[in-house]
This record gives C-alpha cells, sequence and structure tokens, in this order.
C-alpha cells in the first residue's frame, strides 16, 4: 500500500483553509435538530488541500496521461475548445429560466444542433431532451407504444431485442410497460434472420437494435431486418450510442430507421465519465415527429434578415410523451456538441469515423494471432476478442487488464458483451496515432507471452499501482463510504493483496 499520509493525519486544530467574509444578511435561528456540536474535518489550509487532491487525482487512470482502450458508449477525449465554448459567460450563466426574449442565443444554438443532428442520421426532427443514452431508449420506446396506442393497436405489446444489444435496451423495453423478446446471433454476429421471421406477428410493437452492436460489427441484413418488422407492423428503434463510426457514411433514417438516440457523449464530445451529465438527443421520422418529448426549439416567427432576425422558441411537439428533464435538457451538453460539429464540418465528421474504424481494424487484425477473435471480420469503431488461452487455463480477461495496469493502459472494457466468453472490448477511437497503437499491440503480445511462461504474473497483477489487486466482491459488498478509514483498514487491505 501507499503510505503517503491522509489529510487527517496532517489536521491541525485550529487550522483554516478559507475567511469567510462577514454575513450582509440578517442571520436566522437554524433547527435545533439538525446542528451537531462538532464536525469530524479535518482542519488543513488551502494549500495542503490542492495537494491532497492533485496527489490523489495523479494516481488515477486518466486520457490525459495514458491510451485509454475501453469500448463503451462514452467518449474517450473532449477538445477543450469545446469545454471553453461551454464556460462562456453569456451561456454558463444564463438562468434556465429566461424568457425566450432574452435567451435566443442559446435557443438558437440548440435549435441549430437539433438541425444538423437530424441531417447527420437522415431525421426529420429531433429533441435535446433526454439526459443521457438510456433516458433516450426510453423516449425512443415510449413514442413506438404512443403511436401504436393512438391507432388503436393496444395488442402490440413485444420488443424484438437481439442478444448483441446495449444490456440498457431490455431494461428500457420493461420500463415502458412492455416485453422484451430476445433474438440469437448467427455464426457471424448478424441477427438470426430465421429467429426474427418466427418472431414477427402483429403482436410485435417494434425492435431495438445496436448499430454497430456491442459486438463492433454492422450488421450486414440490416435492410432486410428492417424489412421484416415494418412487414408486420413493428417499427424500428435503432441504438445511436456507437454513432461515431457512422458518421458521413451511413443515416439510420436512409436505412429505414424510425427512431434513434445519440449520445452526445459518445459521438459529439460531451464528457460523461463518472456519472457525469450527458445527453441522449432523440430523431424521428415523419410518423414519430408529433410525439418527440419536449420542449424543442422552433422557429415561430421567420423574421426578415439582416434587420430583423428570427425568433426562437420553446415548444411542446402536439402529442409529445411529455417532458424527460428538468427544464430544456443538459444545456451545457448541446455547446459542447454544438461546437465540435461546427469545427469539424460535415467532412470531418466523416474523417472522424473512418479514423474510428481504421484503428479498430488495425489492431484486431495485429492481435488475431495471439489472441482468439470470436467474430473476426471488419469491424466498425470496436472489435471483441476472448480473453483465455487453453494453454493457459487459468488465466482470465480480468488477469490480462489487471497486467495491463503494470503498463499504464487503462483496461479494455471486461465481460461484455456477455455473448462472447471471456470477453475484452476494445475500442482505440480516432484520436490515437499509429505509434500508440503499435505500443499497445506490443505489450497486448507480451502479456500473452506472460499468461503462458510466466501466469503468475498476470494472477497477482498489478504489481506498481497504488492499490494492488483487492477482492473486487468483498469490495462491492461491503463499500468503505466514509473519508475516513477504520482504524484497522491497512490489515483488512493487505489480505486482499
Amino acid at each position: 500500500m501507499n503510505s503517503e499520509p491522509l489529510i487527517y493525519d496532517i489536521s491541525v486544530a485550529g487550522r483554516e483553509g478559507a475567511n469567510l467574509p462577514e454575513a450582509d444578511v440578517p442571520l436566522a435561528k437554524l433547527p435545533a435538530d439538525l446542528m451537531r456540536e462538532a464536525l469530524d474535518l479535518p482542519e488543513v489550509s488551502e494549500l495542503q488541500v490542492v495537494r491532497h487532491f492533485t496527489n490523489l487525482s495523479r494516481k488515477n487512470f486518466a486520457i490525459d496521461r495514458q491510451f485509454y482502450p475501453l469500448g463503451s458508449c462514452t467518449m474517450k477525449y473532449n477538445p477543450k475548445l469545446n469545454e471553453d465554448m461551454a464556460r462562456l459567460a453569456g451561456f454558463a450563466h444564463l438562468h434556465p429560466l429566461t424568457d425566450a426574449s432574452g435567451s435566443q442565443g442559446a435557443l438558437a444554438l440548440m435549435h441549430g444542433l437539433q438541425t444538423w443532428l437530424a441531417d447527420i442520421a437522415g431525421f426529420a426532427a429531433v429533441s435535446l431532451q433526454p439526459a443521457a443514452g438510456a433516458q433516450g431508449e426510453f423516449a425512443g420506446i415510449l413514442m413506438i407504444r404512443a403511436y401504436h396506442h393512438e391507432r388503436g393497436d393496444e395488442k402490440r405489446t413485444k420488443i424484438l431485442v437481439p442478444n448483441s444489444a446495449h444490456g440498457t435496451n431490455p431494461a428500457t423495453v420493461t420500463m415502458a410497460g412492455l416485453s422484451a423478446v430476445e433474438l440469437p446471433s448467427d455464426a457471424k454476429g448478424n441477427v438470426d434472420l430465421e429467429a426474427l421471421r418466427a418472431a414477427c406477428d402483429d403482436t410485435i410493437a417494434g425492435m431495438m437494435i445496436t448499430v454497430p452492436s456491442t459486438l463492433g460489427l454492422f450488421d450486414s441484413n440490416i435492410l432486410e431486418v428492417i424489412e421484416l418488422v415494418h412487414a408486420c407492423g413493428g417499427l424500428l428503434y435503432m441504438d445511436g450510442a456507437n454513432m461515431n463510426s457512422l458518421m458521413g457514411i451511413v443515416k439510420a433514417g436512409d436505412l429505414g430507421f424510425d427512431v434513434m438516440h445519440y449520445n452526445l457523449h459518445k459521438t459529439f464530445s460531451t464528457p460523461h465519465g463518472g456519472g457525469g451529465p450527458g445527453c441522449g438527443a432523440v430523431g424521428v421520422n415523419e410518423k414519430l415527429v408529433d410525439y418527440l418529448p419536449g420542449p424543442i426549439v422552433q422557429i415561430t416567427d421567420p423574421g426578415q434578415e439582416p434587420d430583423l432576425p428570427p425568433f426562437y422558441e420553446l415548444v411542446m411537439p402536439r402529442k409529445s410523451i411529455g417532458q424527460l428533464k428538468a427544464f430544456h435538457g443538459n444545456f451545457g451538453m448541446h455547446i459542447r456538441a454544438y461546437a465540435y460539429i461546427r469545427s469539424y464540418g460535415g467532412g470531418g465528421l466523416r474523417e472522424i469515423s473512418n479514423h474510428a474504424v481504421l484503428n479498430a481494424n488495425y489492431i484486431r487484425v495485429r492481435l488475431q494471432d495471439a489472441y482468439h477473435v470470436p467474430f473476426n471480420r471488419y469491424c466498425a469503431h470496436e472489435f471483441v476478442m476472448e480473453g483465455h488461452w487453453e494453454d493457459a487455463p487459468d488465466i482470465h480477461a480480468l488477469d490480462i487488464s489487471k497486467r495491463l495496469m503494470d503498463y499504464e493502459i487503462h483496461p479494455p472494457t471486461n465481460y461484455f458483451p456477455l455473448i462472447v466468453p471471456e470477453a475484452l472490448l476494445i475500442e482505440p477511437t480516432e484520436t490515437e496515432d499509429k505509434q500508440t497503437l503499435d505500443s499497445f499491440i506490443e505489450i497486448m503480445i507480451k502479456i500473452a507471452e506472460e499468461a503462458k511462461a510466466q501466469p503468475e504474473l498476470l494472477k497477482e497483477a498489478p504489481h506498481n499501482t497504488p492499490v494492488r489487486r483487492v477482492d473486487e466482491i468483498r469490495a462491492a459488498r461491503q463499500l468503505m463510504l466514509c473519508c475516513r478509514p477504520e482504524p484497522d483498514w491497512h490489515k483488512a487491505e493487505e489480505k486482499t493483496e
């Protein structure tokens, strides 16, 4: 364990880190039942606090310091320019209850983003309301349900979900009051068409499908899948969390999808790490425009440039499923996405997708001899390989990931998707150069060799991190949520190393 003193250890009674001004408002009597005689917090200076948290941050893996090949629906790198734009005073200090006449700049930005997102994916309209991808999914299924109910088609209570979809998809279906019907994948990782044909009947409300799938694959039968579901009266929902591999190449609306959510925190550079705010904007075709969650921004007076610009207002769609988020969604995310799209333009967005796909396929091909790639075909932005070998039976995906930490590389996603044993889901993103990819590949090959020649290196890894391998099951079940550990916490940690 790291012997660096805790912030409590350097506490000195009477030391202050901040001087608060005298109150300039009348003092109120505080509720006695909420008051404490003492507060057990460290008494330290401002400089000690800054050093403490700076030192803690340096112990974390971070995209600013290390390669992050984590397969996920959250972007790893967020250009600093977009962060600066979100902090502009005119946006950051704008109160969400400001009326339309006082917020035309913000509303114009949201309208522009709605328009661009609709064009990028080939949809008729977009709502920026949903606060994250899962909420975007929820909005999509609620719109599909409302569409069928208004037509009196209430026997449609089932949603088809491939087993290669995001895990939130079946949960979303259940939350919307419908039933999820799982579809298997075929030998190439596509939706099994025979199983789909057998499932399509007049009880199907629609289908949720992740494109590309969590296997990192673009379903080569996607047009037939869409045709089969539409033929039985269902609507098509596309989970667009992985759209960073499709921009400028494929439009979901043109393929025939009726609704899709975008992860602005994946494809369009808005940070979502650590459970922070995101945006799961939803795009729809003409069938579902009136059902969009609101409010959305519309031009209510076209004006006449340059003297009279358009006037923007927040409007609820005619048959809206309602409001999903306080105010207008996570506005800071809208600013970042707007800046990202504006910076790159249409050609730049296509180039981003090209590089995301190129980087993933480069790693896949270079590692296919050292690791088993179960669906070893042209992938999109990420791919899945298995983290075990017959001649190293005691080694698992987790051991490989722990060993990667010794080389100062963040582990890839472990054990997901569930349909691949000992899965390692690897996504380099478009931002990494060939030198970084080559270094990662060489390290992965070296770990594969270590697994067979020196398996104990992997079983005992990581060796040089601030905290060694812990009992992850115990850590999840016996949370240490207090900022001051129990007196014997060092002994407990030693037992798990």
